[in-house]
């Protein structure tokens, strides 16, 4: 069910994106949206309104679409918490929910194939939450793209995308305040010089479980080389956030959480760029943390973290989404 702020997105007879955008008289479309949205029938051949009393309504109804979107997106007087956040993913109804042990089996047949193989650099899609003390929570949607050179330089590119809603504004933070961005807008370009670092994650991650999960345990907590589960999970995203795993990485990894014994099949899912997934939840303090795989070879599809107890300081409910990472090729 589409939430508010699609559908207040939907009747607005004047996109942004609209060629007559605060420039002109409405188009055809735009006018009939307009009737539509005004609760004319358009099939009633009533008298047509002055072109100029089309314009006055034409920018009336916009300002009051554009204002009740961004009240959506920056909460209102009241300071509700944003309705633009993404929804906690939903694990299908009455699915089978896959061990972990017999994923990793999957991950290690698939991995036997060969392809595809270990790259250094990541392409992700993240949702974060941005909360404030007075303010309501934001959630600001990022896409990163991290490529590295021959010379071991890299370059980082995050843009403002929302992959849910392509074309449409985006809310980002500007540092004081949130504001809407273009969609696809660069928030920030950056070139480093070369790293010649042999310690993790920026060296190259082994595809055997044991010396895996070492690599995980030193880019977590150095010296310690003990991890729980949600420790587990922030090496997890660590070494995604670094390398695009091959299949012999992703493999040693399933096994590597099958062998931790934190993490509970929970059933299928469809995250949220459209990829069916199969779902391992984790419950700690103050939020529920899952991960989401890709059924048939184990990789990391994604990782959501939403809050399990309300915290009425920043506006959020058991239930909300902290944040949330999907990984892409």
């Amino acid at each position: 069910m589409p939430d508010e702020l699609d559908l207040l997105r939907r009747a607005n007879p004047v996109p942004a994106h609209a060629p007559h955008f605060g420039d002109g008289p409405l188009d055809h479309r735009a006018e009939r949206r307009l009737e539509l949205l005004l609760g004319e029938d358009a099939r009633r051949g009533s008298r047509p309104r002055p072109p100029r009393a089309r314009l006055l309504w034409g920018l009336a109804a916009t300002a009051v679409v554009l204002a009740t979107t961004l009240t959506a997106l920056l909460g209102g007087p009241g300071g509700q918490p944003a309705v633009a956040a993404p929804r906690p993913l939903a694990v299908r109804a009455h699915s089978t929910a896959v061990p972990l042990d017999r994923m990793a089996q999957q991950a290690a047949a698939a991995a036997a194939d060969g392809a595809p193989g270990l790259r250094k650099g990541t392409h992700v899609q993240s949702w974060s939450l941005g909360m404030s003390d007075g303010k309501p929570p934001v959630t600001l949607p990022e896409e990163t793209v991290v490529r590295w050179n021959a010379d071991d330089s890299h370059t980082e590119v995050v843009v403002a995308t929302d992959p849910r809603h392509p074309g449409r504004p985006v809310l980002t933070d500007a540092g004081d305040a949130p504001r809407l961005v273009e969609d696809g807008h660069v928030l920030r370009r950056t070139t480093y010089p070369p790293s010649w670092s042999d310690a993790p994650p920026e060296a190259r991650p082994p595809h055997d479980p044991a010396a895996l999960r070492s690599y995980l345990a030193e880019a977590v907590h150095p010296g310690t080389g003990s991890l729980t589960p949600s420790e587990l999970l922030d090496g997890v995203r660590e070494l995604l956030d670094h390398w695009t795993l091959g299949s012999r990485e992703s493999a040693a990894l399933v096994r590597v959480l099958a062998d931790a014994k934190g993490l509970r099949p929970v059933g299928q899912v469809t995250d949220r760029l459209g990829r069916p997934g199969q779902a391992y939840a984790y419950d700690g303090p103050g939020a529920r943390r899952m991960l989401v795989l890709d059924p048939r070879t184990g990789a990391v599809l994604g990782l959501e973290a939403t809050f399990s107890e309300d915290d009425a300081r920043y506006g959020v409910r058991a239930g909300d989404v902290m944040e949330y990472s999907a990984w892409l090729r």
